[in-house]
Protein backbone atom coordinates (compact mmCIF):
# COMPACT_ATOMS: atom_id res chain seq x y z
CA UNK A 1 0.00 0.00 0.00
CA UNK A 2 1.32 3.40 -0.91
CA UNK A 3 1.82 6.26 1.74
CA UNK A 4 0.06 9.55 1.77
CA UNK A 5 2.44 12.45 1.66
CA UNK A 6 1.18 14.65 4.06
CA UNK A 7 1.31 18.27 2.29
CA UNK A 8 2.39 21.04 5.20
CA UNK A 9 0.60 24.48 5.01
CA UNK A 10 -0.34 27.07 7.17
CA UNK A 11 -3.90 27.31 8.46
CA UNK A 12 -4.40 30.83 6.56
CA UNK A 13 -3.43 28.31 3.09
CA UNK A 14 -5.93 26.13 4.32
CA UNK A 15 -9.01 28.35 4.82
CA UNK A 16 -8.39 29.37 1.19
CA UNK A 17 -8.27 25.81 -0.07
CA UNK A 18 -11.63 25.77 1.83
CA UNK A 19 -12.80 28.94 0.30
CA UNK A 20 -12.05 27.83 -3.19
CA UNK A 21 -13.81 24.55 -2.65
CA UNK A 22 -16.91 26.22 -0.96
CA UNK A 23 -17.30 28.94 -4.15
CA UNK A 24 -16.76 25.96 -6.91
CA UNK A 25 -19.77 24.01 -5.30
CA UNK A 26 -21.59 26.72 -5.12
CA UNK A 27 -20.82 27.01 -8.65
CA UNK A 28 -22.11 23.72 -9.78
CA UNK A 29 -25.84 24.45 -10.03
CA UNK A 30 -25.15 27.29 -12.21
CA UNK A 31 -23.38 25.38 -14.53
CA UNK A 32 -25.71 22.46 -14.58
CA UNK A 33 -28.81 25.17 -15.23
CA UNK A 34 -26.86 26.63 -18.37
CA UNK A 35 -26.13 23.28 -19.58
CA UNK A 36 -30.30 22.29 -19.19
CA UNK A 37 -30.74 25.37 -20.95
CA UNK A 38 -28.19 25.09 -24.07
CA UNK A 39 -30.20 21.51 -23.84
CA UNK A 40 -33.23 23.03 -24.78
CA UNK A 41 -31.64 25.02 -27.80
CA UNK A 42 -31.38 21.58 -30.01
CA UNK A 43 -28.67 20.08 -31.72
CA UNK A 44 -26.17 19.98 -29.15
CA UNK A 45 -23.54 19.29 -32.08
CA UNK A 46 -22.97 22.54 -33.31
CA UNK A 47 -24.51 24.55 -29.65
CA UNK A 48 -21.26 25.94 -28.34
CA UNK A 49 -23.20 27.25 -24.84
CA UNK A 50 -23.94 23.46 -24.50
CA UNK A 51 -19.92 22.41 -25.19
CA UNK A 52 -18.87 25.77 -23.15
CA UNK A 53 -20.72 24.58 -19.97
CA UNK A 54 -19.54 21.08 -20.09
CA UNK A 55 -16.32 21.87 -20.22
CA UNK A 56 -16.59 24.27 -17.45
CA UNK A 57 -18.46 21.28 -15.23
CA UNK A 58 -15.66 18.92 -15.98
CA UNK A 59 -13.18 21.64 -14.74
CA UNK A 60 -15.16 22.88 -11.68
CA UNK A 61 -15.46 18.68 -10.73
CA UNK A 62 -11.31 18.10 -11.72
CA UNK A 63 -10.74 21.34 -9.89
CA UNK A 64 -12.85 20.34 -6.73
CA UNK A 65 -11.28 16.54 -7.18
CA UNK A 66 -7.94 18.27 -6.46
CA UNK A 67 -8.48 20.25 -3.90
CA UNK A 68 -10.17 17.50 -1.82
CA UNK A 69 -6.61 15.39 -2.34
CA UNK A 70 -4.55 18.58 -1.23
CA UNK A 71 -7.32 19.17 1.74
CA UNK A 72 -7.28 15.55 2.77
CA UNK A 73 -3.60 15.48 2.96
CA UNK A 74 -3.21 18.62 4.29
CA UNK A 75 -0.55 18.77 7.75
CA UNK A 76 -1.54 22.60 9.37
CA UNK A 77 1.90 24.32 10.84
CA UNK A 78 1.49 26.99 13.27
CA UNK A 79 4.59 28.64 13.05
CA UNK A 80 4.28 30.18 16.38
CA UNK A 81 4.57 26.82 18.08
CA UNK A 82 7.56 26.34 16.40
CA UNK A 83 11.23 26.93 17.83
CA UNK A 84 14.77 26.26 17.12
CA UNK A 85 17.78 27.62 15.50
CA UNK A 86 17.63 26.18 11.79
CA UNK A 87 15.37 27.29 9.21
CA UNK A 88 12.18 24.89 8.77
CA UNK A 89 8.69 25.12 7.08
CA UNK A 90 6.97 27.82 8.84
CA UNK A 91 10.14 29.64 9.61
CA UNK A 92 10.35 33.81 8.56
CA UNK A 93 13.81 34.28 7.82
CA UNK A 94 15.68 37.64 7.01
CA UNK A 95 18.61 37.30 4.83
CA UNK A 96 21.16 39.75 3.36
CA UNK A 97 21.49 39.49 -0.47
CA UNK A 98 24.92 40.76 -2.37
CA UNK A 99 24.73 44.22 -1.38
CA UNK A 100 23.73 43.33 2.17
CA UNK A 101 19.95 44.55 1.59
CA UNK A 102 17.70 42.67 3.65
CA UNK A 103 15.39 40.23 2.53
CA UNK A 104 12.67 38.69 4.50
CA UNK A 105 10.90 35.20 3.33
CA UNK A 106 8.28 32.79 5.31
CA UNK A 107 8.68 29.20 4.18
CA UNK A 108 5.53 27.93 3.39
CA UNK A 109 3.80 25.34 1.16
CA UNK A 110 3.31 25.39 -2.35
CA UNK A 111 -0.05 26.11 -2.43
CA UNK A 112 0.71 29.27 -0.26
CA UNK A 113 3.70 30.66 -2.16
CA UNK A 114 3.29 34.61 -3.55
CA UNK A 115 7.12 35.66 -3.84
CA UNK A 116 5.79 39.49 -3.64
CA UNK A 117 4.39 39.01 -0.27
CA UNK A 118 8.08 37.11 0.60
CA UNK A 119 6.05 33.46 0.93
CA UNK A 120 8.61 31.02 -0.69
CA UNK A 121 7.64 27.75 -1.13
CA UNK A 122 10.27 24.99 0.46
CA UNK A 123 10.44 23.38 -2.68
CA UNK A 124 11.58 26.52 -4.54
CA UNK A 125 15.46 26.50 -4.97
CA UNK A 126 15.74 29.29 -2.49
CA UNK A 127 13.30 27.42 -0.41
CA UNK A 128 15.61 23.88 -0.40
CA UNK A 129 18.98 25.75 -0.11
CA UNK A 130 17.13 27.44 2.98
CA UNK A 131 15.88 23.94 4.85
CA UNK A 132 17.83 23.60 8.01
CA UNK A 133 20.51 26.43 7.34
CA UNK A 134 21.81 28.77 10.89
CA UNK A 135 21.88 31.81 11.50
CA UNK A 136 25.56 33.34 10.08
CA UNK A 137 25.37 30.73 7.14
CA UNK A 138 25.92 31.68 3.69
CA UNK A 139 23.88 29.76 1.06
CA UNK A 140 24.25 30.30 -2.50
CA UNK A 141 21.00 29.44 -5.05
CA UNK A 142 20.82 29.17 -8.62
CA UNK A 143 18.45 31.15 -10.49
CA UNK A 144 17.20 31.50 -14.17
CA UNK A 145 19.19 34.71 -13.92
CA UNK A 146 22.45 33.33 -12.35
CA UNK A 147 24.04 32.85 -9.37
CA UNK A 148 22.56 34.36 -6.02
CA UNK A 149 24.41 34.62 -2.64
CA UNK A 150 22.86 35.29 1.07
CA UNK A 151 23.70 35.50 4.41
CA UNK A 152 20.70 33.85 7.05
CA UNK A 153 20.68 37.21 9.34
CA UNK A 154 17.43 36.14 11.40
CA UNK A 155 14.91 33.37 12.04
CA UNK A 156 11.77 34.14 13.40
CA UNK A 157 8.86 31.88 14.30
CA UNK A 158 5.59 33.89 14.34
Amino acid sequence: MASVEKLPMLAEGYERLMAEIKALREERPRVVDAIEEARAHGDLSENAEYHAAKERQGQIEATIGDLEDKISRAHIVDPATLSGDKIIFGATVTLLDDDDKPVKYQIVGPYEADAKAGRISYNSPLGKALIGKKVNEEIEVTVPSGDKFYLVEKIDFI
